[in-house]
């Protein structure tokens, strides 16, 4: 831990060299994200419920989706960025040094711009929270936390996925964007709405929904399930399989010899 928050001490000064562009792209970030929230706002008004979830819960929903992502994308960045580390011949250097490949690709990218989305989602909980109609009891609380705890591993764990399959193709496959950034877009209202076999698809396979939609049934009371509050928990395991792709990758990986 002391190692990564000298890296992370490092990322921060050499930001610091341009605070101007730095606050401009955090600023830039937070407008982007707002603009999305701008148009979940616009549609709940035109059709005030989606599914029975009104605007005060989407905006719930939204924020848990935004927070967990920008958490994930700031210090898992790493991995999004891992194709060009493969290409410049990086990770041969990183593959030399006495530390866990894992925490060097996270230790290389903190992408601190990414606290402009993670200020949007943290005003929209300020206002949802209170205002959603949810009796905030102990185990209310904890659900959220867990929410926004699996939610930054089961992207990290896309991210780390991103990462591996550029092992086989040496250039990064943007159809994950689908799974990450995509998540991110479709997240702004409970999974359910796009059917059950999407449903299905995200609980089962890519398991956003277990973050997302089901502890967000306990959380509003329409299920009494405690399985629903621990779903986020059964989400975290997607970072089991994600890493043994990691490992398959490293087995397979040759040098690109720049």
């Amino acid at each position: 831990m002391r190692l990564y928050l000298r890296y992370f001490s490092i990322h921060a000064r050499s930001l610091m060299q341009y605070k101007t562009s730095f606050f401009l792209t955090v600023f830039g970030q937070f407008i982007t994200s707002f603009t999305g929230f701008l148009a979940v706002w616009f549609m709940m008004d035109r059709y005030h419920e989606v599914q029975g979830f009104d605007f005060r819960e989407v905006s719930l929903c939204f924020a848990v989706m935004l927070m967990a992502f920008s958490l994930a994308e700031c210090f898992a960045r790493g991995f999004d960025t891992f194709p060009s580390m493969l290409g410049n011949g990086e990770f041969d250097r990183i593959m030399t040094r006495p530390r866990g490949l894992i925490f060097q690709v996270l230790a290389q990218k903190v992408e601190l711009s990414r606290l402009g989305r993670l200020a949007q989602a943290t005003l929209i909980f300020v206002w949802a929270i209170p205002a959603s109609g949810v009796v905030w009891t102990p185990d209310k609380i904890f659900t959220l936390v867990m929410m926004i705890s699996g939610g930054i591993v089961v992207f990290s764990g896309l991210f780390i996925v991103y990462a591996s399959l550029c092992f086989f193709t040496t250039d990064g496959l943007e159809f994950m964007n689908i799974f990450t950034d995509g998540g991110r877009e479709f997240g702004r209202f409970p999974f359910s709405i796009y059917g059950d076999g999407i449903l299905r698809f995200l609980t089962y396979a890519i398991p956003l929904a277990l973050f997302q939609y089901y502890p967000l049934l306990y959380l509003t009371g329409r299920s009494g399930s405690l399985l629903y509050m621990f779903t986020p928990a059964l989400g975290c395991l997607f970072i089991v399989p994600c890493y043994l792709l990691w490992r398959l990758g490293l087995r397979h990986y040759k040098s690109t010899g720049s």
